[in-house]
C-alpha cells in the first residue's frame, strides 16, 4: 500500500481521463439524445408492452440512466472538492439541468407503468422474465393514490429546478465559502468550518466552547439566509403533500424507505423513553472530567487517552485491518479505495463539508469525502465511509433500477463497520485508561446516531408542521430547536446559548428531510445483527455479505428477514438500547 500523502485528494481520472470537461459535456448532451430516442419509442405504449418487451424496456432505461448519471455525478465531485472554482460551478448546475430535463421526460415511463389497470399489473409483475425488476415494480406501485398527470408532474420537475433544488445549492454553496478565525495555542488562525467542529474533541474544555461558539455565530450572523432557506423547503414541501394527497409530513418518506407510520413511530418512542440512558452517561461523563455538569461542548470531549492523534496513514490501516478480522475479502475491497485514489480526505477552503460516500452505479466506482483532522472520532468516520463504499461495491451484482439500498437500509454497513472497529480497537487495548477512552467513544457514537438523529427527525417533523400554518421566524425556528434538544439533554447537560443555531448547519434539513431516522433505525439494527455475529461468529459473513449485496432489490424487511430478524415485532427496538445498557454496565466495571 503506497504511503499516504496529507494532501490526498480523490482521482476523477477513472470517470474522466485527464479531466475532459469537453467529453463531460458531450456525455450530457448525447444522454438527451437518447431520453428522446426512448421517449419516442415508447411514450402510450406502456399498456401494449408484454413481459419480455417491459423487461427490454426496463434494460434500455437502465442503460440511459447510466449514461445520465455518469457525468452528473463526475461534476458533483468536482463541485464537492472545490465549489469555488467557477468551472466546477457551471458543469455542476448543466448537470443539475441535464438530470431534471431527462427526469421530466422519462416520467410517462413510470407512470405509465403506475396507471396500469391491476390484472395486467399483476400478470406483470408475477412473469418470472420480470422476477428482476419484481421488487421495483411493486414500489412503483405504492405511489398510485399520490400520483399527479404526467403534464402536471412535468411542471413539477422543471419548476423543482428554480425552487428546492435552487436552495439546496444556496445552502451548499453559501456554507462552503464559509472562513472563521480563531486564536489557538496563543496565535489566530484561519479554519475551515470542518476544523473548528473537530476542536469538540479538544481537551480543552475553553477551547470546545469557543470554537463551536464561534461556528455558530458564523451561521447566526446569516440567520436571515437560512431562515429563508429553510422556511421555502418546508413550505415546498408542504404544498406538494397537499398535491399529493398525503396525509402527514413524513409520509413520503416512510412510503420510499417501505416503513409505515406506525412502525417508525414505534421506533422513535422507544428511542425517547430510553433518553434516560443517554442522560445518565452525560452525568457519568462529567465525573469522568472532573465537572460538575456538562455543557453541549463537553458531549465529545475526550476522556483519558481518546485526545491521540492519528496520521491518515496509521488510520487507513486500523480501518483495513478491522475490516480484514470479519472478512478479508472486504479488506481487498476497502483497499482499493486507497489504491485506485477515490478518497479526497482533508479539510480546506470550498471543500463540502462532513463525509459522504458517493455510489454512482454498478458500473463505475463508488468515492468518499472526509474532512480528516486526526482524532478518533475521524478514524470512526473513515470505516463508516467506507463502510458505504463497501456495500455500493457489493451491490453493484445487481442491475441500476436495484442498485441503491432504501435509506432504513443506507446505514447498515457503514455502522457495521463502527462496531467493527470498536472491537478491533478494544481487544487489542489492554490498558485500563485507554479501554475506557474506547468504551466512551462508542458509548457517545450509539447516543449520537439513535437519540441526537431522533432529536433531529422531531426538530424536522415540528418544523413542517409549523410551517404549514405560517411562516416560522428565526427565533421560532431555535425555540423549536432548543426544546428537542432539551427533551435529550434534560438537566444532565447545559446548553450554551449560541447552540440555538445548532439547526442551521445540518445539511439533513435541506436535501433530504426526515433521513435522520433512518440512522436510528441502522443503528439498533446494526447492534441486532452485530449481537448475532458475535453469537455466531464467521457463519454470520454470508448472512451478511448476503444483505449488502441484495442493494435494492428487496424491501428492508426482506432483507434482513434472513438474518432471523423480524421488524414488526414490537420489541425488537428495545434490544439495541438493552445492549447500550450493557457496554454503559462494561464501562462502570472498567471504573
Amino acid at each position: 500500500m503506497p504511503d499516504i500523502q496529507e494532501n490526498l485528494r480523490w482521482n476523477t481520472d477513472l470517470l474522466y481521463p485527464c479531466r475532459s470537461l469537453e467529453a463531460v459535456e458531450k456525455d450530457l448532451a448525447t444522454s438527451l439524445s437518447a431520453v428522446k430516442c426512448f421517449r419516442d419509442k415508447y411514450f402510450t405504449k406502456i399498456s401494449t408492452l408484454n413481459a419480455l418487451e417491459l423487461k427490454a424496456a426496463l434494460s434500455e432505461l437502465e442503460d440511459i440512466h447510466q449514461a445520465i448519471v455518469k457525468p452528473q455525478m463526475y461534476a458533483h465531485l468536482l463541485f464537492a472538492a472545490d465549489s469555488r472554482d467557477p468551472a466546477n460551478q457551471k458543469l455542476s448546475q448543466k448537470g443539475l439541468e441535464v438530470a431534471n430535463t431527462a427526469s421530466q421526460e422519462l416520467l410517462f415511463f413510470e407512470l405509465e407503468l403506475i396507471d396500469l389497470p391491476e390484472q395486467a399489473f399483476l400478470y406483470l409483475v408475477d412473469s418470472e422474465k420480470l422476477a428482476t425488476y419484481r421488487h421495483f415494480l411493486e414500489s412503483l406501485r405504492k405511489y398510485k393514490p399520490h400520483t399527479l398527470a404526467e403534464r402536471e408532474e412535468r411542471l413539477l420537475k422543471q419548476k423543482s429546478i428554480t425552487g428546492a433544488e435552487a436552495f439546496h445549492r444556496l445552502f451548499d454553496e453559501l456554507t462552503a465559502s464559509f472562513s472563521f478565525r480563531m486564536t489557538l495555542d496563543g496565535e489566530e488562525q484561519e479554519l475551515t468550518g470542518e476544523e473548528l467542529l473537530g476542536l469538540l474533541h479538544h481537551p480543552d474544555a475553553s477551547v470546545r466552547e469557543q470554537a463551536f461558539s464561534i461556528f455558530l455565530k458564523r451561521f447566526a450572523d446569516e440567520k436571515i439566509t437560512f431562515s429563508a432557506i429553510i422556511n421555502n423547503i418546508a413550505l415546498d414541501h408542504s404544498q406538494d403533500l397537499e398535491l399529493r394527497a398525503y396525509q402527514s409530513p413524513m409520509e413520503p418518506t416512510h412510503l420510499a424507505n417501505e416503513l409505515t407510520s406506525d412502525s417508525v413511530e414505534c421506533l422513535m418512542e422507544t428511542t425517547e423513553n430510553n433518553y434516560h440512558l443517554a442522560r445518565e452517561y452525560f452525568t457519568l461523563k462529567a465525573r469522568l472530567l472532573k465537572l460538575a455538569k456538562l455543557k453541549n461542548t463537553d458531549v465529545y470531549a475526550p476522556v483519558g487517552e481518546s485526545d491521540k492523534r492519528y496520521s491518515f496513514a496509521q488510520a487507513r490501516d486500523i480501518v483495513l485491518d478491522a475490516f480484514g478480522e470479519f472478512n478479508p475479502e472486504f479488506r481487498e475491497i476497502i483497499g482499493r479505495f486507497f489504491i485506485d485514489e477515490r478518497i479526497d480526505a482533508f479539510p480546506r477552503p470550498g471543500k463540502s463539508g462532513g463525509a459522504f460516500c458517493m455510489g454512482i452505479s454498478p458500473s463505475l466506482p463508488p468515492y468518499v469525502l472526509l474532512n480528516f483532522t486526526g482524532n478518533l472520532r475521524d478514524v470512526a468516520t473513515l470505516a463508516h465511509e467506507l463502510g458505504h463504499g463497501l456495500h455500493f461495491t457489493l451491490a453493484q451484482k445487481q442491475t441500476l433500477l436495484n442498485y441503491h439500498p432504501p435509506l432504513p437500509l443506507a446505514e447498515t454497513a457503514s455502522v457495521f463497520a463502527e462496531m467493527l472497529l470498536t472491537r478491533f480497537l478494544l481487544d487489542r487495548e489492554k490498558d485500563p485508561a485507554v479501554r475506557i477512552s474506547l468504551l466512551c467513544a462508542k458509548i457517545e457514537d450509539i447516543i449520537a446516531t439513535t437519540f441526537r438523529q431522533n432529536v433531529l427527525t422531531r426538530f424536522d417533523e415540528r418544523l413542517h408542521l409549523a410551517r404549514k400554518e405560517s411562516l416560522v421566524s428565526s427565533s421560532e425556528i431555535c425555540d423549536i430547536w432548543w426544546e428537542e434538544n432539551g427533551k435529550l439533554y434534560g438537566d444532565a447537560v447545559e446548553m450554551i446559548e449560541p447552540y440555538r443555531w445548532g439547526w442551521s448547519y445540518i445539511p439533513h434539513f435541506i436535501h433530504s428531510r426526515f433521513y435522520c431516522y433512518s440512522y436510528t433505525f441502522a443503528e439498533l439494527l446494526v447492534l441486532a445483527l452485530f449481537q448475532n455475529y458475535l453469537n455466531t461468529g464467521k457463519s454470520f459473513v454470508p448472512v451478511f455479505t448476503s444483505i449488502l449485496e441484495s442493494g435494492g432489490s428487496l424491501s428492508p424487511a426482506d432483507t434482513v428477514r434472513a438474518a432471523g430478524i423480524d421488524l414488526a415485532e414490537s420489541s425488537f427496538w428495545q434490544k439495541g438500547y438493552d445492549l447500550l445498557e450493557e457496554l454503559m454496565k462494561d464501562l462502570w466495571k472498567l471504573l
